[in-house]
């Protein structure tokens, strides 16, 4: 079985007097970037310079962007943002990995953050100079930050941004440097291509368009997999009319770890998920309130529980024992109140403006009031239309706040994504450099660098942003920056193979065979029905993705378990995902958004299937507050200090999971103080 959307003779048969033929088109490149986010945009930006030095000697290199969103509101960045979360602005890229690791319980790539701690801030840069209004402390609005403009900073590592318009910014500048001809926009990638005669090299890729009936491949040297982090894996809190809300943007479908999976490429980091704490119903942001208002949160008797009950996590040591703990040790005392029965749980709002009211004015009060409604307006206008709807005047009532549903990420506060290579630079101190900063070791760790800096395991296989696994936080700017660092590194590997021609191991005609199937199932049996969402032969994109959500919810540790599992409840889940997989074979698509949701789920199941094998082979709890495996709920530093690697054999629909060392490059006893 090739896998929940593969071959399948009842399948054949249906499609067999079907007219759904698209035309398959296709075309030769050198270089393909997949996506249209953040990582997508900066290699765009990048690439193009390194292109133009290779052309002056006598070197053409074809690329292409594709992406199945429109480049100008692409990515999840796409509402907006109110700040940016990654910025040294001077700072030691030392320190910036030493946080990454602390925040993600130890277990990161030192040499992968480090290095891009290095590069973030250009790109922070960049979008400034594009047009990205950035707040300034007073005295400085005048001077850019690469003039040494002093921004105001939303905590140690991020900046306050007016940033409702930072995806059309720098989409626009990634159009204009790569031209608007090599863009293709509404054209879903849904699978790579391995070479036939080279299966662990790269060989393409293949998609369809959204608009009309055409089958895309695309045959190419480097390829850049940069199409976001996975939501939708779980069921949401967020049901029925709200369905659509939700922390991570709904369409990103995990389609960089499912596709690179099925090519082969080396996961890593799987178990590491995201819950992040929010305003109920509406998922808006609580970092302002807390950053600028010092609002606190509180249980239903009014206790200030992250402070009163800090020495739970002594037994979390030695994370616990800083004064910020990672942002999963904070989730893990906000459930233990509502465990232990005392939710529900509040933003203190009124104390922290009545606490203001004694040193403010009421007007300055209301201009700091408005600045947290912008932030909801540039990040999350849903937040705002519910504390509307509700009639929740902050300065009067409580707002309720939760625990969100688990998404997949390498770019935020999670690490999961594919084993890259890291950078070959990294040396002693020079005479020029501060004698207190550290330095990453020049000698990488065996397995952790093999030439080309974010190159997975896959030849010629590229990723950056919520790819990278084993690493975290770069949020936008610091996946746009890894975008900008694989750009170089495509198109050296390019120029170091210019006899290189892989040629795919799939026909074209069979893969427009194989993306077209859910649509022939659809043609093939909807006169069996006067309902077109019954039918005892198909099933429909929508109730694929409830069961899958359902199972991860209910045995994988979702929301109404409170994010607790066990070996036990795993196996159980392994079992009905397999009879999932098996009635996927049947999923019917009746128009080309459906085929999109089709394939988007394919890819959901697929990283839903690797997350739990990951979660199930490491036996500890390393997360608490974003998952417990309860029959192993304690962190063990002796055994699972490790990176949890793994495999997937497309052929056979098995995972291989293993362990690789964990080595820290910089010293970690220097915990922050002031993070």
């Amino acid at each position: 079985m090739a896998g929940p959307l593969g071959n399948s003779e009842t399948e054949q048969q249906a499609g067999a007097d079907t007219d759904a033929t698209p035309e398959v088109l296709e075309e030769q490149l050198d270089i393909l970037i997949i996506g249209g986010g953040m990582a997508a945009c900066g290699a765009a930006y990048e690439v193009v310079p390194w292109i133009e030095a290779a052309k002056e000697q006598g070197i053409e290199l074809d690329i292409k962007l594709v992406d199945k969103a429109a480049l100008v509101r692409s990515g999840a960045v796409a509402q907006g943002l109110s700040s940016i979360d990654a910025y040294l602005g001077g700072q030691d890229p030392a320190d910036y990995a030493r946080m990454v690791s602390h925040a993600l319980m130890g277990i990161t790539r030192d040499d992968l953050a480090y290095d891009l701690g290095r590069h973030l801030d250009d790109s922070v840069h960049l979008f400034e100079a594009w047009g990205l209004p950035v707040v300034k402390r007073p005295g400085d609005e005048d001077k850019t930050l690469a003039e040494g403009g002093a921004p105001l900073r939303s905590g140690h590592w991020g900046i306050i941004v007016h940033g409702e318009s930072l995806k059309p910014i720098v989409a626009d500048a990634a159009r204009r440097a790569l031209g608007s001809e090599r863009v293709q926009e509404h054209v879903c990638i849904v699978k790579l291509l391995a070479d036939a005669d080279e299966p662990g090299r790269i060989a393409g890729a293949v998609g369809f368009s959204l608009r009309e009936h055409r089958v895309y491949v695309y045959r190419c040297k480097a390829c850049l997999l940069a199409t976001g982090g996975g939501a939708g894996l779980f069921r949401p809190r967020a049901v029925g009319e709200a369905a659509g809300s939700g922390w991570s943007p709904g369409w990103s479908a995990a389609s960089t770890y499912a596709m690179a999976a099925e090519v082969g490429a080396e996961l890593t980091m799987m178990e590491s998920r995201v819950v992040p704490i929010r305003f109920k119903d509406g998922y808006g942001p609580v970092s302002a309130w807390r950053r600028r208002f010092e609002a606190t949160f509180v249980n239903c008797d009014g206790d200030t529980f992250l402070s009163t009950n800090r020495a739970i996590l002594e037994a979390y040591a030695p994370y616990g024992q800083s004064r910020v703990p990672p942002p999963c040790l904070r989730s893990h005392l906000l459930l233990q109140e509502l465990r232990e029965g005392r939710g529900p749980i509040y933003m203190n709002t009124v104390a922290a403006l009545g606490k203001l009211a004694e040193s403010l004015t009421p007007k300055e009060i209301k201009q700091l009031e408005a600045g947290v409604w912008q932030e909801f307006l540039h990040a999350c206008v849903g937040q705002a239309g519910v504390w509307a709807g509700e009639n929740i005047e902050p300065e009067k009532r409580l707002a309720e706040l939760m625990p969100a549903e688990p998404s997949l990420l390498g770019s935020d506060v999670g690490c999961c994504g594919l084993w890259t290579s890291g950078p070959e630079d990294l040396g002693a101190p020079t005479d020029e450099d501060h004698d207190d900063r550290d330095r990453v070791p020049s000698h990488l760790p065996e397995g952790w660098s093999w030439g080309y800096r974010g190159m997975t395991t896959v030849r010629g296989l590229f990723t950056a942003g919520d790819g990278v696994g084993a690493s975290g936080h770069k949020y936008a700017a610091g996946s746009h920056a890894e975008g900008r660092i694989a750009a170089k590194a495509m198109v050296k590997y390019c120029l170091d193979h210019p006899d290189l021609h892989p040629t795919p191991d799939t026909p074209a005609a069979q893969l427009a065979e194989e993306l077209y199937r859910p649509m022939r199932n659809h043609l093939a049996h909807r006169d069996q029905t006067t309902d077109s969402s019954i039918n005892p032969e198909t099933i429909t994109p929508d109730m694929l993705l409830l069961r899958l959500q359902k199972i991860m919810d209910e045995y994988v540790g979702g929301v109404s378990t409170l994010y607790q599992t066990n070996g036990h409840m795993l196996a159980v889940a392994e079992q009905k995902l397999e009879v999932l997989k098996q009635d996927a074979h049947r999923v019917r698509a009746k128009d080309l958004h459906e085929l999109l949701r089709c394939w988007e789920h394919h890819h959901r199941i697929l990283t839903a299937e690797a997350h739990l094998m990951h979660v199930r082979f490491r036996e500890e709890t390393r997360y608490p507050g974003f998952y417990y495996r309860m029959d192993h709920n304690r962190i063990d530093e002796e055994h699972w200090k490790c990176f949890v690697n793994s495999v997937y054999d497309k052929s056979s629909g098995t995972w291989t999971c293993f362990k690789r060392a964990h080595t820290d490059l910089v010293d970690k006893s220097k915990l922050f103080k002031d993070d």
